[in-house]
């Protein structure tokens, strides 16, 4: 009882004009277009200000490679907005190409109270090998994202991102034993 009473004294008060969170359905939904949104903004579209729209003011990103990569959403648009001037001609990495694809049915989303959405699953990375080849699969990783609802926005935002699990691809086709 007196849980439950500390749990609904803790629960923010709703302001006038804010959205309520949606249900988990359509939360879940609305999470996999920003996700989608986030990522093809920041590979195939490269436009950090997009991408800053997309996550909070406090957004981290945790690598299992890298480490503590980010710990503010100014510092990963400036981040994603180096990366893609480096790609344009003349930049240190001219040329260069490389996307991210959602693992079709790996995402699970899971609501973390009137507060946002827990979001998991799996991803791809791509690179672009050229019009004879064209996209070739070089590895993948498990995702944690934590959205959090904005409800004066009526969006979910990015707050922090765990990637981790990152692998090579596998040679494909397979290799058999003989």
């Amino acid at each position: 009882m007196v849980l439950t009473l500390a749990l609904m004294l803790a629960q923010p008060e709703a302001t006038e004009g804010a959205a309520p969170i949606p249900p988990l359905e359509e939360a879940a939904r609305q999470v996999e277009a920003r996700d989608a949104e986030l990522f093809w903004n920041a590979f195939e579209g490269c436009d950090g200000d997009k991408v800053r729209a997309l996550i909070t003011d406090d957004f981290r990103m945790v690598h299992d490679i890298a480490g503590m990569v980010v710990g503010n959403g100014d510092e990963f648009a400036r981040q994603i907005s180096q990366s893609c001037a480096d790609r344009a001609p003349g930049g240190a990495s001219e040329g260069y190409r490389n996307k991210r694809l959602l693992t079709a049915g790996s995402q699970e989303v899971t609501p973390i109270g009137e507060w946002g959405v827990l979001q998991r699953g799996w991803h791809t990375f791509h690179e672009w090998r050229g019009e004879d080849a064209g996209w070739e699969q070089v590895g993948g990783a498990r995702f944690i994202n934590l959205w959090k609802w904005m409800p004066d926005e009526g969006v979910f935002r990015m707050q922090e991102t765990i990637s981790v699990d990152h692998a090579a691809a596998l040679p494909y086709p397979p290799v058999t034993a003989e």
